[in-house]
């Protein structure tokens, strides 16, 4: 997803894997799988020409009658006008001053369904209900209810939603050109359990519903009335209502789906409970009949930082570990360049596609917290570029301005600032690729002294900002906002320490280290390393040259 005036060209991917195209990843935590009660979702919104930056809609109020244009997210189209709401809630990136957090994954289904007469695209559809949501079930309320008004203009899309007591996956596709509405069915995720998406449409079948009734607490599942129907009417479906699966109708499964879609969902969900290796063989595309649950049980409670670490994953402990293989180079690199796929001699060959990408613009962890006042107990833990290099750092959904260095309009895809995040971020992480095992245990000790830092910090802040809040609103909100933009910005300010020190310390393929000066002068040499490449990598050089740098002198 993008800012309205982000002109986006999407990569079109050929071949088995055109579900690439639309790339982001999605886990959705429930408050009895968090160590700390907290509800969870996470987001990494991955584009080559996506800019990082943390939008803000502040809380309004507007006249009866007034109307609100819709520009597609994706490309800043205009699409036409809604009716505006009285009033409007305070955004900060994806979670708004209740709590509710959204975030999605684009699937793509069934082209033919495609609306493009529509209004309500994906995009807009997020960040408008974040500005009239009070809870999930009122979220998914809002939003079907604006697709049965004003059409549905995207393709198929996978969306997470929470409030501090529940987490829901929706999953919804249009009903074809000129047709108004969608289809789409939307299920809770039971207390306990986590979830996830990746790109690939993930509900199978459903307890089939007589009404939604948003007001009844105990149904655990809503859908379109006619989600069955449609399938019927165009030939996806024929068998009995009870066997329907809304993925296998409106976005069936290929290799493509599950290599380099549900393979993300298996290796996070891999890192939180031991006997995800049953679906090994579903996620590496060998068997899709294995197909993963929509939610799984952890082997333990997890943490923020738990979370965190399943964003941060390039298919370690499996044999899709992209620091195996030859495309790793010398150095372990965990990414791969486009394109995705390839030719040679008339076959198909493809990269892995991790969670932890180059072109990921921004990601975040959300946490709703219901034990805590609206404006406090709601976090967006946020980052940009490479989530496996990123700075998860705390913004409170209460505040009510955003740091400099992560403001929408501080420099953009094609304008350079030095005092943007997601410049400063992806200096170190694309220096940081030329020599990735060399460099990044430096990076990684900088990370977790931020964010941990981050994480102990929050407990004091949420206290103090709790009494302050109880006395005086207005000042517990300020207290809030003053913390998230200081954070924001001394986290922007230590990386560009980071990128000064890898800069200095790398330098031409070396290792150096500063010695200390001894008295009487101004100035000593460091001590020099040069470990060049693994025995791995001098090995494989000598398996393709043979003796062609054999040393035939003396040494």
């Amino acid at each position: 997803m993008k800012k309205t005036f982000l002109t986006v060209t999407l990569t079109i991917l050929a071949g088995l894997f055109v579900h690439s195209t639309y790339a982001c990843t999605n886990f959705l935590i429930t408050k009895g799988a968090s160590a700390d009660g907290s509800t969870m979702i996470t987001y990494a919104a991955d584009s080559h020409v996506l800019y990082g930056e943390l939008y803000h809609w502040t809380a309004a109020d507007y006249p009866e009658g007034a109307k609100l244009k819709i520009y597609e997210w994706d490309t800043g189209k205009y699409l036409g006008e809604i009716d505006q709401v009285r009033h409007t809630y305070n955004v900060i990136g994806n979670i708004n001053e209740h709590q509710v957090a959204i975030g999605e994954t684009t699937y793509g289904g069934r082209s033919e369904l495609l609306d493009t007469t529509a209004i309500m695209d994906y995009g807009s559809l997020i960040y408008i209900t974040l500005q009239r949501a009070r809870t999930a079930r009122e979220a998914i309320k809002i939003m079907t209810d604006l697709v049965e008004e004003y059409g549905y203009y995207s393709s198929g899309e996978s969306f997470s939603i929470s409030d501090p007591n529940e987490v829901w996956i929706m999953e919804m596709i249009g009903k074809g050109p000129g047709i108004k509405g969608a289809v789409w069915v939307a299920r809770q995720i039971p207390d306990g359990y986590i979830s996830g998406h990746a790109n690939q449409a993930r509900i199978t079948t459903f307890p089939i519903q007589k009404e939604n009734n948003f007001n009844d607490p105990n149904q655990t599942t809503y859908h379109s009335s006619d989600v069955i129907a449609l399938a019927r009417e165009m030939g996806y479906f024929d068998g009995k209502d009870k066997d329907f699966s809304f993925s296998d109708a409106y976005a069936p499964l290929d290799f493509g789906g599950a290599r380099s879609c549900e393979a993300r969902v298996f290796s996070g969900f891999n890192k939180v409970n031991s006997n995800m290796g049953q679906y090994l063989d579903y996620a590496m595309g060998e068997n899709l009949e294995n197909k993963m649950p929509l939610w799984i049980k952890p082997d333990k409670k997890l943490s923020v930082r738990d979370v965190m670490g399943m964003m941060r994953d390039y298919f370690q402990n499996t044999p899709m570990d992209m620091t195996k293989d030859v495309g790793a180079g010398p150095y372990k690199n965990i990414v791969r360049w486009r394109p995705m796929t390839w030719e040679i001699d008339g076959e198909t060959y493809f990269n892995e596609r991790a969670i932890s990408t180059q072109q990921t613009g921004f990601s975040f962890v959300t946490q709703s917290r219901n034990w805590l006042p609206d404006p406090i107990g709601g976090i967006i833990w946020f980052g940009v570029d490479d989530t496996y290099s990123t700075v998860y750092t705390p913004m409170y959904c209460g505040m009510t301005e955003v740091p400099e260095s992560y403001a929408v309009g501080n420099g953009s895809i094609m304008e350079f600032s030095d005092n943007a995040a997601f410049w400063v971020f992806n200096k170190v992480s694309n220096y940081a690729y030329t020599r990735y095992s060399v460099m990044y245990p430096d990076i990684k000790e900088v990370q977790d002294m931020l964010e941990l830092g981050f994480i102990e910090e929050v407990k004091g802040i949420d206290k103090a900002a709790t009494e302050i809040y109880k006395n005086n609103p207005e000042q517990g909100v300020d207290f809030i906002t003053r913390y998230s933009v200081d954070r924001g910005n001394y986290t922007v300010e230590t990386w560009k320490e980071l990128y000064k020190h890898l800069f200095t310390k790398f330098l031409d393929g070396n290792v150096k280290k500063a010695r200390p000066v001894p008295e009487g002068y101004k100035y000593i040499t460091p001590e020099l390393k040069q470990p060049g490449y693994s025995e791995e990598w001098y090995r494989l050089i000598i398996e393709k040259t043979g003796d062609k740098f054999k040393y035939k002198g003396d040494h």
